[in-house]
């Protein structure tokens, strides 16, 4: 079996960086607001969507989450994984 190319930990942050952008740019293009967003996933506070979207303390959504955040934003999950070059 082919070895993969290993990825590093740059890469991982800079891809949850992006991903983090896409939902920010999405959730103000609809209009809805971080307290909202939390609100409508589960969250009982606005923290969680905060620092991710600050990038503060290595959070990151997961899959469950920006699944759930598809559907309140009504978009295709895959729209948060279009990057610009």
């Amino acid at each position: 079996m082919e070895n993969l190319q290993e990825i590093s930990q740059e890469e991982i942050q800079e891809l949850h960086r992006k991903i983090a952008d896409n939902v920010k740019t999405i959730r103000k293009l609809k209009n809805i607001s971080q307290l909202n967003l939390a609100y409508s996933i589960g969250h009982k506070t606005v923290s969680t969507i905060a620092k991710i979207e600050a990038g503060h303390e290595n959070k990151h959504y997961n899959i469950e989450q920006l699944y759930k955040i598809a559907n309140v934003l009504q978009v295709d999950i895959r729209d948060f994984f279009i990057f610009q070059k």
